[in-house]
């Protein structure tokens, strides 16, 4: 399990719980005893107290969550540093880390939002971030794209 949920050296925050989220942590049942003993997933100290601070039995994708947030609870900008994208790929992934982002920062106790980052609803606020990270040829054609939909939308 450590390999699996631990943060590597040099990995974005965003990055790492989006990992876990693929690694199937959503679907790993933890009481806060249970957590504790995981260790230092994070790499920092912070987050790895608040992952087994409740004592009840949460996903570990759900503890994560939340202790980041504990961590980080104004400043969104640590938990991601973006840079360009530059293929496909790298642009779904860095989408996908904008959504994990997001889900950061929700209400845990909201049982009406989503808990997987796919289907989460992409903001025009992420979309902004996400054309504004694209390379300059397909920041225009996202751009445009996203011209015509607002264009659609009004009529």
């Amino acid at each position: 399990m450590r390999k699996d949920f631990s943060h590597q050296l040099g990995e974005q925050l965003v990055t790492w719980l989006l990992r876990c989220w693929d690694n199937g942590a959503s679907s790993l049942e933890l009481e806060g005893r249970e957590a504790k003993q995981l260790g230092s997933l994070s790499r920092e100290g912070g987050i790895d107290k608040a992952i087994g601070k409740k004592a009840q039995a949460l996903s570990l994708w759900r503890r994560l969550l939340s202790s980041v947030r504990e961590r980080y609870p104004f400043n969104e900008d640590e938990v991601c540093h973006p840079g360009k994208w530059t293929t496909m790929e790298r642009g779904i992934q860095y989408l996908r880390e904008l959504v994990v982002r997001e889900m950061v920062y929700y209400d845990p106790d909201n049982a009406q939002l989503p808990t997987d980052p796919d289907e989460v609803q992409c903001t025009r606020p992420m979309w902004r971030k996400f054309i504004h990270r694209a390379p300059q040829a397909h920041a225009k054609y996202w751009a445009v794209l996203d011209w015509k939909d607002r264009c659609t939308n009004s009529e």
